[in-house]
């Protein structure tokens, strides 16, 4: 089995997780984890442990909320200190991914999927990590692309 990717969307009360496919290709929804605290990240990290260990995971990549202007917010800076806590715990490298607009693409799914607004809490973090971790996968493969024109075109060896 070959290593995969655990896709976050860390929010104040809930983590949506996603994995790479046995491949790498696609971002696949597990779970959602939540909490009654922001501050209380111990049970929530204990548990994307699990799932590392279960998944073989080598590497994680994290929402990142920055605003749709650009700026960066509160939630910015609490991401940025559950990253640090997910680095030291896991020692796995941990990518930031914008997240900007993935909520709207899950609410777009689910309402494709004809899933009763009512019941939309709980899928909605899940397919937002979905999305997270399928749109980093789509740019690392075009950079793969590109890389691999570059190298036919003899501009690089």
């Amino acid at each position: 089995m070959s290593s995969r990717i655990l896709g976050l969307d860390y929010g104040s009360k809930t983590v949506g997780v996603a994995v790479t496919d046995a491949l790498g290709w696609t971002a696949q929804g597990v779970e959602i984890i939540r909490r009654k605290q922001e501050s209380k990240t111990r049970k929530t990290l204990a548990r994307i442990e699990e799932l590392i260990e279960q998944y073989q995971v080598t590497e994680i990549v994290l929402g990142y909320p920055v605003m749709l202007s650009g700026d960066e917010g509160v939630r910015v800076e609490m991401c940025k200190l559950f990253k640090a806590d997910l680095e030291r715990r896991t020692g796995l490298p941990v990518t930031f991914w914008d997240e900007r607009l993935t909520t709207v693409e899950a609410y777009e799914i689910m309402t494709e999927l004809g899933i009763p607004k009512k019941d939309w809490k709980e899928y909605v973090d899940m397919i937002a990590a979905q999305r997270i971790l399928q749109g980093y996968l789509d740019y690392q493969e075009e950079q793969k692309k590109k890389q691999e024109t570059l190298k036919e075109l003899g501009i690089l060896e």
